[in-house]
């Protein structure tokens, strides 16, 4: 990852600030947890130079790992020497090859080479391959990572100090802070979103104060490339340029069965779920926040929400889904899943 300039559309607060542009291929190992069969196993085969591999930290009382080592159905689906994020050291002819076969978000069929390439290449450092950048002290010793949803199981919890002691924190979407923080904590490490996702949250939050991304001198942006679109903001991020075509042009960057039926093209995994697969990638413990439970209705869609609204389920996510896979790993002491 490089340091960019700032994250989001025309309006105020959106430029002018330090940060670190990471894009997220995809989360290692997430289609076979969510039973897509494109999985993406040209990432596979070994740890990037560099980066070490995880699941060998032993002084954490409860790692993941062991836990996963120990379960005889998800030890088979994850591989923890999968890279995490795409960069130009993994780019070959090879990848592109293997990618251009299949659609977005897992692929690239249909998207321009010359703007994949021109992209990734900007990626050159091994930095660009790590999630965590090099600490500037002695790091942990075991990684702990909380993973921040935007459920409305969080209003009122009173979870805030205790997301805070993670060692990094996760935020996605319309993360926010401001008037939640007993709620929600007040610390970010990592703000994940496709383009869409990010506008859309900008427009729609905007009375609650969400008027930027979240900003900050340690913070990473971890881009997930649903579309080109992801890659061209990502272009301009680095080189600190507009936007040069498509929707976003003049911007600056300041298994399912779905996957089988009509709707397979529009069906991802949500941006919660591709966060909290990628911590379970990369950290030695993982607590999830704001996800899907089985008491959903109990609560409005979202913790900042001023009345009640109820999750509307729409077809490009299979939240069920992910609910009965986070209900899954939460019983197998993989994750530790909030609930109430």
């Amino acid at each position: 990852s490089v340091p960019g300039s700032g994250l989001g559309a025309h309006g105020p607060g959106l430029h002018g600030v330090p940060a670190r542009p990471a894009p997220l291929a995809a989360a290692p190992a997430c289609s076979s947890l969510l039973r897509d069969p494109l999985r993406p196993a040209h990432l596979g085969g070994g740890a990037v130079p560099g980066v070490p591999v995880r699941g060998q930290n032993q002084s954490c009382q409860h790692p993941l790992h062991l836990a996963i080592r120990q379960h005889r159905h998800f030890r088979n689906l994850f591989d923890l020497s999968t890279p995490v994020l795409l960069w130009g050291g993994l780019l070959t002819p090879e990848l592109w090859d293997s990618l251009s076969r299949h659609k977005g978000p897992y692929s690239w069929q249909g998207l321009s080479h010359q703007d994949i390439v021109s992209t990734l290449r900007l990626l050159n450092s091994s930095e660009s391959a790590r999630l965590f950048a090099a600490p500037r002290k002695s790091p942990p010793t075991c990684i702990r990572c909380a993973v921040v949803g935007n459920g409305g199981i969080l209003n009122g919890s009173r979870q805030g100090q205790k997301i805070d002691t993670h060692d990094y924190v996760f935020r996605l979407n319309g993360a926010v802070i401001k008037g939640f923080e007993q709620d929600v904590g007040t610390k970010t490490s990592f703000y994940g979103f496709t383009v869409n996702t990010m506008k859309n949250s900008l427009i729609s939050y905007q009375h609650l104060g969400f008027t930027s991304v979240p900003q900050g001198q340690d913070l990473r942006y971890i881009f997930i490339p649903s579309s080109i679109r992801e890659y061209l903001m990502l272009r301009s991020a680095i080189l600190g340029v507009p936007v040069p075509k498509g929707p976003d042009k003049g911007d600056r960057f300041l298994k399912s069965k779905l996957i089988n039926t009509n709707f397979g093209n529009v069906y991802m995994p949500s941006t919660g779920a591709l966060m909290l697969l990628t911590a379970l990638h990369t950290c030695d413990q993982v607590s999830a926040y704001g996800f899907i439970t089985s008491n959903y209705r109990k609560y409005s869609d979202h913790y900042f929400e001023r009345e009640m609204k109820p999750l509307i389920f729409y077809v490009n996510h299979d939240l069920r889904l992910e609910a009965a896979l986070w209900r899954k790993l939460h019983k197998a002491g993989i994750l530790w899943l909030y609930q109430r």
